[in-house]
């Protein structure tokens, strides 16, 4: 995944440096979307790894097993 991100702003540098040596807004705009990409990949992977999943469990003596909720139909 960070291969990616790296492989992604790579890209998007030089598509923004071939925009600047040809003058070209449409390559500009490229590298931008590329760039945003890598962002947005890199945001997923950051929520997914910081994920109350990955954490530790810690008992905290707090059971949310009693609370019912008006669409579970169990009121």
């Amino acid at each position: 995944m960070v291969a990616a991100v790296v492989a992604l702003v790579a890209w998007a540098l030089q598509l923004m440096q071939a925009a600047n040596d040809r003058r070209e807004f449409s390559l500009m705009l490229a590298g931008c979307m590329v760039c945003s990409a890598a962002v947005g990949l890199a945001t997923v992977m950051v929520l997914t790894f910081t994920s109350p999943s990955f954490l530790p469990a810690v008992d905290a003596g707090i059971s949310l097993d009693s609370i019912v909720l008006p669409w579970d139909g169990q009121l």
